[in-house]
């Protein structure tokens, strides 16, 4: 009993956190204009997610990895490189 008991927290915590943590999906017609935008700046974008309300992307550029946040309007407001 004690074990079903503590393996049903477990799951039920796992899975809350879970979409606390969840981020919202970029449209695919967004993320073909990050693509594009980027791709033009010399990037090679690897992927693209979200992070507190901006466009996250993984991308490479000269052989070093950036990470790159953009705003609403494809802005680059923020980034940082390894």
């Amino acid at each position: 009993m004690t074990y079903r008991l503590l393996t049903s927290g477990l799951v039920a915590a796992l899975l809350t956190s879970g979409a606390a943590f969840a981020s919202p999906a970029i449209p695919e017609q967004t993320q073909a204009q990050v693509r594009e935008k980027l791709t033009a700046e010399g990037y090679e974008v690897r992927r693209i997610d979200s992070e507190d309300g901006m466009i996250e992307v993984y991308a490479m550029k000269d052989g070093k990895k950036v990470e790159l946040y953009l705003d609403d309007s494809l802005k680059i407001v923020r980034s940082k490189s390894e």
